[in-house]
């Protein structure tokens, strides 16, 4: 069989380069090894948030005397059923990917993808032709020497989404978005949590005052967080394990149920024909130029096997514009300055573009607006007083950063991400008329601070 485009994998980037080639008149198929949708649909963002929902169903409950409903019984959580959901929901997620696929005439290829040639690929055993062939394969957990995985006292964010039982202690190693929210999922469901950050200061990549915003509020949850913590050793036993960290305090011993690894994620190029083909690779991901071309002619690559930001959104954006290259257009650049990045604990964290830390460092003139959420009516009247919005402007007054903690501030991130894509200034934001009362007045407030700041 000879197609077009062969994509192997079906995550974000895959099945999104698959359907736009498609449109795009080219005969396509998708290569794929486990369930439509990737790690995303199936084991990464929409599983978490299902579970995350759960989670602050759980909290509601908990806390609905204080909006004047009173329940019959206390709230319990059942681990089993709230993993069953979840599954469901990946489940419906993923026959959704099937249908956009066969809607718009994508052949799935079961199987194993392996590159036997620049213009053919094995699958199985069974060879596909093709003009192009497109790299989407996604990336796993990180598995770490020091921290060996059992997938029963260790284990990774994978197992994290379908355990059995809601553990009674856990220590989480490593602080990024997939360690802060199964931090902030499982504490919340009753587990007793341990969070281990490496780094100073816990969601490294986050503007410092996020950081120390969400630390605090894991701290009011009875998160024990360790800070610019190593963890030497982690020695699985018959019903917990012991974990040896050196911290601020010198070496401590931590006893936990379960130990969490999320340190990162590690690109699935093994077994791909890569050496094979001569292929480069750096630093354990593909190379490729602006255009997502490898160093083999007719062989792209995207997503999270590259050396761009390891988000399912990147992702999509990069399979749409490598889809668009080979079949003859020219699409703009992709801006990675403007990339929103999210964080689903509670109060969530939505940010985009330059921290302050990061403007200082690169010698920028800036100033800041900043509006707290304990002024928001919106934010009073839920109950969800806690965060801020802060806002980073240039000395033109255009936005450069916009950094948001807060109750759902996640779904206020695309106002700031476009404002920033445009190029808009702190005025032109604080003439903008937002509706009130919301959240997303937090936004225009200071943006407002900063403009009437540089008028002072």
């Amino acid at each position: 069989m000879r197609y077009d485009i062969i994509v192997i994998g079906s995550g974000p980037g895959g099945y999104a380069a698959a359907i736009r080639a498609s449109q795009l008149g080219r005969k396509v198929a998708v290569v794929e090894r486990a369930e439509e949708g990737g790690t995303c649909v199936n084991w990464g963002c929409i599983p978490t948030k299902a579970l995350i929902r759960s989670a602050h169903v759980f909290n509601d409950c908990r806390n609905a005397g204080s909006f004047g409903v009173e329940l019959a019984c206390d709230p319990v959580p059942d681990m089993a059923k709230i993993v069953a959901r979840s599954r469901t929901v990946a489940a419906n997620m993923s026959k959704g990917v099937q249908f956009l696929l066969k809607k718009n005439n994508v052949d799935v290829i079961h199987g194993f993808g392996r590159l036997a040639s620049a213009s053919s690929v094995d699958v199985d055993g069974t060879l596909y032709e093709a003009g192009n062939i497109i790299l989407a394969t996604g990336a796993r957990p990180r598995e770490l020497p020091s921290i060996p995985v059992d997938h029963k006292h260790v284990i990774t964010s994978k197992d994290a989404l379908s355990l059995d039982r809601l553990p009674e202690s856990m220590v989480v190693i490593g602080s990024g978005a997939i360690g802060s929210e199964f931090a902030w999922l499982y504490a919340t469901l009753g587990t007793k949590v341990t969070l281990v950050e490496y780094m100073p200061q816990i969601m490294p990549l986050e503007d410092e005052e996020v950081a120390a915003a969400v630390e605090r509020s894991f701290r009011r949850m009875r998160v024990n967080v360790m800070t610019s913590a190593t963890v030497r050793d982690v020695t699985p036993g018959e019903f917990d394990c012991e974990v040896v960290v050196e911290g601020k305090k010198g070496e401590e011993r931590l006893s936990a149920e379960i130990v969490l690894s999320a340190t990162g994620i590690q690109p699935n190029i093994e077994g791909l024909g890569l050496e094979e083909l001569g292929i480069r690779t750096e630093r354990g991901r593909v190379a490729v130029d602006s255009s997502f071309r490898t160093s083999v002619e007719g062989i792209y690559a995207i997503g999270d096997i590259i050396a761009t930001p390891a988000l399912a959104h990147v992702a999509t954006a990069e399979a749409i514009r490598c889809a668009e290259i080979i079949c003859g257009l020219t699409p703009a650049e992709i801006d990675y300055g403007t990339i929103p990045s999210c964080v689903f604990t509670s109060p969530e964290v939505a940010s985009v573009g330059l921290t302050e830390k990061q403007a200082q460092e690169r010698g920028i003139e800036y100033r800041v607006g900043r509006f707290p959420f304990s002024s928001s009516g919106r934010a009073m009247a839920s109950g969800e007083r806690e965060g801020f919005a802060k806002l980073i402007f240039d000395s033109e007054e255009r936005l450069i950063g916009a950094h948001l903690v807060g109750a759902n501030v996640t779904e206020m991130l695309g106002e700031a991400a476009l404002a920033k894509q445009l190029g808009v200034t702190a005025g032109d934001i604080a003439r903008t008329i937002h509706a009130h009362p919301t959240m997303s007045e937090g936004i225009m407030e200071a943006a407002m601070q900063a403009s009437e700041a540089a008028k002072a």
